[in-house]
């Protein structure tokens, strides 16, 4: 029963021995990176970590908050432009597939640009692993999404449907985004419980919005290399929203108790 569901909404596997061993290296790397966030191991590039490096002796090179964020995302950006590009001809689905994710990584450039506050620094090893995982999932997506020419499509066509979520998600991400980037005020640095959208629910609407978008493209593509990548990035964003949390009532003795991490009711 289970398989006959996933054999009308999902493509064959395609037959790629290289896009499966990567594909499974990157869902345990990201719920590793997931679990570490939970047991207090942040990636260097939030107010989680303190930029000091003689606390532990590292002697990591540091950056500004705003060029590690455009080195997260910005090979990812023309990972999907070069998909658009080097595959002429594909079918509309391709397209949508790898539009999406250039709107989602050009979105995300945007907002470091012209949105995000930063008053701190990141590492610049961390920025380089960040930005090759996206570049992974997104090149990965769109060589998967080449690979099912010819393979027979799946019975329930989830194309349009996935659209509409991916745009919810990436409205969503942004509006969420926008709310805490106008928390603190010109040369404000304490940090402030965000209020607003749904951060009366949960504290990480913004990755809660940022899976559906993921969602979305895994819907628009029904292959199945964007639901592994959707997997691992599902395990770190679990990780990373219990931390925050964690984080915020360590900080404040108000923090609302009902609100929960990144499922609204759930977690």
């Amino acid at each position: 029963m289970v398989m006959e569901m996933l054999n009308s909404i999902i493509y064959p596997p395609q037959p790629s021995l290289i896009l499966t061993i990567i594909s499974a290296i990157e869902v345990l790397v990201l719920c590793n990176a997931g679990f570490m966030e939970t047991k207090g191991t942040h990636m260097q590039y939030s107010k989680f970590w303190s930029s000091s490096t003689t606390a532990n002796g590292s002697d990591d090179r540091r950056i500004s908050s705003r060029v590690g964020m455009l080195i997260f995302y910005t090979p990812a950006l023309f990972a999907g432009v070069l998909g658009l590009i080097l595959f002429p001809g594909e079918s509309l689905r391709f397209y949508l597939v790898a539009a999406s994710l250039v709107v989602h990584f050009l979105k995300r450039d945007i907002e470091v640009l012209f949105v995000h506050k930063f008053s701190g620094s990141s590492s610049l090893d961390h920025s380089i692993i960040i930005a090759t995982s996206y570049f992974v999932i997104t090149a990965g997506t769109i060589y998967g999404q080449y690979l099912s020419r010819g393979l027979p499509e799946p019975s329930t066509d989830l194309t349009f449907a996935g659209v509409a979520i991916f745009l919810i998600g990436i409205t969503g991400n942004f509006y969420h985004h926008y709310i805490l980037s106008n928390l603190r005020k010109e040369g404000e640095k304490q940090y402030k419980i965000p209020r607003g959208g749904l951060f009366g629910l949960v504290i990480c609407p913004h990755y809660a919005f940022e899976l559906l978008g993921f969602v979305g493209i895994c819907l628009i593509s029904q292959t199945i290399y964007p639901f592994l990548f959707l997997l691992g990035m599902s395990g770190y964003l679990v990780g990373r929203s219990y931390a925050t949390k964690k984080w915020y009532i360590s900080k404040f003795e108000d923090f609302p108790k009902d609100v929960k991490a990144l499922i609204p009711f759930v977690f």
